[in-house]
């Protein structure tokens, strides 16, 4: 009896015979699925590129690093797109930000019928922090918390470069930077990003509340939004360490930043201007890579805080990469529990579980093991040739290639556009782990079903330190 075919992916099927994928399942594939479209649409779609279209490389480098909301660019958005391929790259930068589930659930639900739970779980996300009504209810909300908040940003981006654009020709940067803003994808249709705009106060202040809140998560503005309207007595642990973690980032970011640059990327400035900058470089290395100043220039000690930050990345449930703010306070939580001797780790009168602190520390550790793995393999693609081998610069800017692709970060230390094939390739790779997770990648591939073992092993210690 021959042997069935081996998946990748192991599904199983419904008495029916339908495919019954897992919610990890469900959100790899999609995931995929949208960056083969939006690769093809690059490779076939008439009129996106000023020139010659792109190869099949750089087209999957662009659709990758839009749906997944990245911003590294191997191609000049500004220089080699028209409107229709900038429009065809802010569709995938939307699509990929509300995530393609989210949008395929709000289509279920119009037509009346309702999406299967692993669907639905899939596209909303930690479903034991859903606010009422469930999965549903919180696709709508971030569907309308999204367009909301990107009309405001899009007018509020009109009203700042109308007098120097005019009022027809920032209108589309305006829509463009927003959307692109709140995605946190960092994507710019202005050739050198916002460094242009680096004095423009308002500018830089705009995008950053837009990346700012788009990096919070949708749990935590629902969170916020109960709590003001009186539905609910306290705002959810989630919330408080999501935005107190972020807070204590960007606080403790910006000053540092001030002092490392002060003579370097800010020397030429006002002081307002250098607090403004400051202000921008501490929130955007940890979702989104619109940069202001030039990071090939920034010290030394500058590049390792924003490699830090860039490691550390926004909340869960937003369109933020990183292993996520909760799981790096959570780690400092265990860490203090442990220094003062207690059992537990809690935080505001609630004690954080055990199956919730594993997950933060396979996180945390499977983000630094990929990052040391890729950047092996980037060094053997990139450095391994005559000339540069022994060229510590090109080391770190590869490092900090590595870690901005595997936070879906977007900044770069101007090395994206010398990579080789393979090392594209590998950014690419990278790029996707960062925005579906690791995690996700491994439950996609395990089989369902898995039995729980209904005993106990023997335990042993092990010296740890």
């Amino acid at each position: 009896m021959p042997r069935p075919p081996r998946r990748w992916l192991p599904v199983a099927r419904s008495p029916s015979g339908r495919l019954d994928l897992s919610a990890p399942q469900l959100l790899v594939g999609s995931f995929a699925i949208l960056i083969a479209a939006g690769t093809l649409g690059f490779l076939v779609l008439p009129g996106l590129w000023i020139g010659a279209r792109p190869g099949f490389v750089d087209a999957l480098f662009m659709a990758t690093s839009a749906v997944c909301v990245t911003g590294l660019a191997v191609l000049d958005v500004s220089a080699r797109m028209t409107f229709w391929g900038q429009l065809w790259l802010l569709l995938l930068i939307q699509l990929g930000g509300l995530g393609i589930l989210t949008l395929a659930t709000l289509a279920v639900a119009a037509l009346g019928r309702r999406a299967s739970l692993e669907f639905e779980e899939a596209a909303a996300g930690p479903t034991a922090l859903l606010p009422e009504g469930g999965p549903r209810a919180l696709v709508r909300s971030v569907v309308r918390v999204t367009l909301a908040v990107e009309a405001a940003g899009a007018l509020g981006l009109w009203l700042a470069w109308r007098d120097e654009m005019g009022a027809a020709g920032a209108l589309w940067p305006a829509v463009f930077h927003a959307v692109s803003s709140f995605c946190n994808a960092g994507f710019s249709t202005f050739g050198d990003s916002l460094v242009s705009h680096q004095h423009d106060v308002a500018t830089l202040a705009i995008v950053a509340s837009l990346v700012l809140v788009g990096g919070i998560g949708i749990l935590v503005i629902e969170d916020l939004r109960a709590r003001v309207r009186g539905r609910r007595r306290r705002v959810t642990l989630h919330t408080r360490l999501a935005i107190g973690m972020s807070a204590v980032l960007v606080a403790g970011a910006l000053p540092l930043y001030l002092f490392f640059e002060w003579n370097g990327t800010l020397a030429a400035m006002s002081l307002g201007d250098r607090v403004a900058n400051a202000f921008f470089m501490a929130v955007t290395p940890r979702t989104a890579g619109f940069n202001a100043v030039d990071y090939d220039r920034i010290s030394n000690p500058s590049v390792v805080l924003t490699l830090a930050l860039m490691w550390i990345g926004g909340s869960p449930g937003s369109t933020a990469g990183g292993v996520k703010t909760t799981t790096v306070a959570l780690l400092a939580l265990a860490l203090l529990a442990r220094l003062r001797g207690r059992a537990d780790v809690s935080f505001a009168n609630r004690s954080v579980p055990d199956a919730t602190l594993q997950r933060a520390v396979a996180i945390a550790v499977g983000g630094i093991l990929l990052l040391f793995a890729f950047v092996f393999l980037l060094l053997w693609s990139e450095l391994e040739r005559e000339g540069v081998a022994l060229d510590r610069g090109r080391f770190v800017r590869l490092v900090f290639e590595a870690q901005s692709a595997l936070g879906t970060v977007g900044l770069s230390m101007n090395m994206t556009g010398e990579l080789t094939p393979v090392g594209r390739l590998l950014v690419v790779a990278l790029m996707f782990l960062g925005r579906v997770g690791p995690l996700a990648v491994l439950e996609a591939m395990a089989r369902r079903g898995r039995r729980k073992r209904a005993y106990r092993l023997g335990r042993e210690d092990v010296l740890v330190s």
